[in-house]
């Protein structure tokens, strides 16, 4: 059986990363009760894993600010076009596409903040 590609930890460290994404790895790591270290690799391996891909989101102006974010998702070949249309149907989801390369969908999503997508990202598409 394959190891997961994030376990416990690494959800507590995007948690804090969704919240804050210029946050620092120490105030991280002392929030969680880690090492700078460990948190630091533990990101540098997200990335290099294309788990995650830290960049800005732009925060659209109106009575409820709402980020944009990009995410891509791999699926299984025979499972893509019925992966795609069930995340087609989910609240905050305003775009999603099939494609070939690194992922297999790419979701455009509004959420109004960081934790609104990690609830998107944990509960519904994963």
């Amino acid at each position: 059986m394959s190891k997961p590609l994030i376990d416990d930890v690494d959800r507590r460290i995007l948690e804090h990363l969704a919240q804050d994404g210029r946050r620092s790895n120490r105030d991280i790591a002392s929030e969680l009760g880690l090492g700078e270290g460990t948190v630091r690799g533990r990101i540098k391996r997200l990335q290099e894993n294309n788990i995650i891909k830290i960049m800005a989101l732009t925060s659209f102006a109106g009575p409820e600010p709402q980020q944009l974010a990009y995410i891509g998702v791999r699926a299984e070949l025979l499972l893509v076009e019925e992966v795609a249309k069930a995340i087609a149907k989910m609240e905050f989801v305003r775009f999603v596409a099939t494609m070939m390369g690194r992922y297999d969908i790419l979701v455009i999503t509004l959420v109004k903040d960081g934790s609104e997508l990690i609830s998107l990202v944990n509960e519904e598409i994963m």
